[in-house]
């Protein structure tokens, strides 16, 4: 059944968003994960629990991302360089079609602030933060490899709202998660679960918007 908009509050000054899954795709997720173990001859399954067993530390900031790969894919000796297997990490980052342009047209035409709060370590947030020109979109990023806090931590919505000097009932929010939907919804934040550019876009352009 396809969900209405409900309006909870008069009008809205801050939109709140992720990154990964929304503007782009997904920094390190699994899809990638397969294609580097089919790309480089490893192992997926060895990789993929190595993986789960510490990307938390990496996406909270407590290692780096050459500690991550020591762990994760060098703990054997291996016919490639960590340089090599760094860029393919890097270039599995892509820019999903249409929202991103738009966006920034939005932005630019609304005066709306638009503050990320997202998961993401720090090397690849860095990287993609540059690569995709996202400052120009993004007043403020509440980064887990920043803030040592990663979704769906109530406290990282908490300093999201904080940064923002704003109310939970004057913002929106979107995200492609929805555990970290249904997190920030608790905390009386209008979130909307994202799942495609034209419904997105849809209900940024039926909310009314503040400024």
């Amino acid at each position: 059944m396809k969900k209405t908009l409900q309006m909870n509050h008069s009008g809205y000054s801050v939109l709140f968003l992720d990154i990964g899954g929304v503007l782009l795709t997904p920094g390190w997720g699994k899809e990638s994960r397969l294609k580097a173990a089919r790309e480089f001859g490893l192992d997926f399954e060895e990789l993929n629990s190595r993986h789960n067993l510490i990307f938390n530390l990496f996406e909270t900031g407590k290692i780096s991302l050459d500690e991550y790969l020591e762990i994760v894919v060098f703990s054997l000796s291996r016919n490639f360089s960590v340089t090599e297997f760094k860029n393919f990490m890097f270039a599995q980052s892509v820019e999903l079609p249409a929202i991103l342009p738009w966006l920034l047209d939005w932005k630019k035409k609304s005066g709306i602030k638009i503050i990320s709060i997202n998961n993401e370590g720090k090397e690849l947030n860095d990287y993609r933060i540059k690569k995709f020109g996202l400052t120009q979109c993004f007043d403020a990023f509440i980064s887990s490899c920043e803030t040592g806090m990663c979704k769906p931590d109530r406290a990282l919505y908490e300093l999201a709202l904080a940064v923002a000097h704003i109310r939970p009932a004057a913002c929106i929010y979107f995200d492609d998660t929805l555990v970290h939907i249904e997190a920030a919804r608790k905390m009386g934040i209008q979130a909307f679960h994202h799942q495609s550019f034209e419904e997105t876009k849809k209900i940024l352009q039926t909310v009314n918007f503040i400024v």
